[in-house]
């Protein structure tokens, strides 16, 4: 019964079309429909608006041998709203890609954040716990490096070999003054100096820092490139979200949209094949960005995969303590030649009278926070990536398939319901094929396939390009 009542309402809005544009011949009696749809749109005063048809000889784009409700002025107005309509459907469209990526960008930095965290919390620890009579002054060195993987991972022009050597260079007069060569007093700051400068040279942490190097630049550079194309995939969505259509494509959008509100029919939507020919003329460009976009999914699924396995940043950082280790012990294995070493390059050692407070790290700080992140870090990361990731593979194709699903989902009449096809409202069964080659009033068949481009989006593919490039260097680090 439901079924029945819902057909025959289709049919009498169908019938009510196509009685209400009979031929094209017959103008609207009055337009006091027109002016109720322009007042609900607030598309402008309703001054000026015509209570019956007139002739409309200033108008420029929804010309009609029959006279019309439409001004010069209302023309103008339906423009705008035209434009207006057509970002509106755009940013509905992608409103559910861009909250995927948006969401995953936020959540992947915080779990970096809080990884960088627990990270310099492990490292800190150690010298609390094994190198007590040191650990203030070390724990200073730890924060800076940290310090530098964060800023690193979140964008900045940092080098990983330079800000690992710095870490160790630093490093290497406190473990001088504690564990190598330990006194009743701290060397001066001269002599630290010295220390500082002849590290890479003494080599008292043998290989660790070139494995702490080569460690840190295969694991970081993969999250930070990942973080990036995260970005860059809604700058993607923002830019074609705001595309600044061109005078033709306004003009077609217009004449598809609201002209044939000037001959009454208020309730009119254009046609499938008409609407795509429009649309697919206005997105024209978005062939090229659809490209682009594909090669930019490809792109990050494989740089997921390359931020698993031995060198991903959940293994890397969380057992930089264990290199730390490894380097103290061997540094104070070696302690007697290590000083005579360090003899001969810059003396005796200078004490100054003061003495290095003991350990003033607060073990327990962000614990109850960290604890969980720490259980169930790399199993989150991993599982997160390969959610996003199979998430974002449903939307392949999404511009390329744009113009139809804009005028599938929301533009065009759905199927068996009479349609408008640029001049007149005719049965679906038409789809507008006829009018392929009369577009809006362009007489010019190339204007509706020419592409109407945008420096906007000119601009974002460059950038995918480049983010196409980084992502093959973060593979092959």
């Amino acid at each position: 019964m439901g079924g029945k009542s819902l057909s025959l309402g289709v049919l009498s809005l169908g019938a009510l079309l196509l009685a209400a544009a009979s031929g094209g011949a017959e103008p609207p009696p009055s337009c006091e429909s027109v002016r109720k749809v322009f007042q609900m749109r607030q598309l402008g005063p309703l001054r000026g608006i015509p209570e019956s048809p007139r002739a409309g000889a200033d108008l420029q784009v929804c010309t009609s041998k029959n006279p019309t409700c439409c001004t010069k002025k209302m023309e103008e107005r339906y423009q705008t709203a035209a434009k207006q309509d057509i970002q509106q459907v755009l940013q509905t469209s992608s409103a559910t890609l861009k909250f995927l990526i948006s969401r995953n960008a936020a959540a992947f930095q915080e779990t970096f954040e809080m990884l960088i965290r627990l990270a310099e919390n492990y490292t800190s620890t150690l010298f609390c716990n094994a190198y007590r009579n040191m650990a203030a002054e070390a724990t200073t060195h730890v924060q800076e490096f940290f310090t530098d993987v964060g800023l690193f991972i979140f964008g900045t022009d940092v080098s990983t070999e330079e800000f690992v050597n710095r870490f160790f260079d630093t490093l290497f007069p406190v473990v001088y003054n504690h564990v190598i060569n330990p006194g009743p007093t701290d060397i001066s700051v001269e002599y630290a100096e010295c220390l500082r400068m002849a590290r890479r040279d003494i080599r008292p942490f043998g290989n660790v820092p070139k494995k702490a190097i080569g460690q840190m630049g295969r694991s970081l550079l993969p999250s930070r490139t990942f973080l990036q194309a995260l970005n860059l995939g809604i700058e993607v969505i923002n830019t074609t979200d705001h595309l600044h259509f061109s005078k033709d494509c306004s003009r077609a959008l217009l004449r598809m949209q609201y002209c044939p509100h000037c001959q009454g029919l208020t309730l009119s939507k254009p046609c499938m094949g008409y609407c795509l020919n429009v649309i697919r003329g206005c997105l024209a460009n978005m062939a090229e960005v659809d490209l682009h976009w594909r090669g930019y999914i490809q792109s990050m699924e494989e740089l997921s995969s390359a931020m698993s396995g031995t060198y991903d940043i959940e293994h890397v950082l969380l057992n930089f303590h264990s290199l730390v280790n490894d380097a103290l012990v061997q540094a104070r294995i070696n302690g007697p030649e290590l000083s005579e070493q360090v003899n001969k390059v810059c003396g005796p050692p200078i004490r100054k009278p003061t003495q290095s407070p003991g350990c003033s790290f607060d073990q327990n700080k962000d614990n109850q926070g960290l604890k969980m992140f720490s259980r169930d870090s790399e199993e989150t990361l991993t599982n997160r990536r390969k959610e996003f990731i199979s998430h974002l593979r449903l939307y392949r194709a999404f511009y390329g398939g744009l113009a139809d699903q804009l005028c599938g989902n929301e533009l065009a009449a759905a199927d068996g319901l009479p349609c408008w096809n640029g001049e007149d409202v005719v049965r679906s069964c038409y789809r507008a094929n006829h009018f392929l080659n009369i577009i809006n009033g362009i007489s010019n068949k190339q204007a509706v396939v020419e592409v109407w481009m945008n420096k906007s989006v000119e601009t974002v593919m460059m950038k995918m390009v480049v983010e196409d490039q980084e992502v093959e260097k973060s593979k092959e680090s």
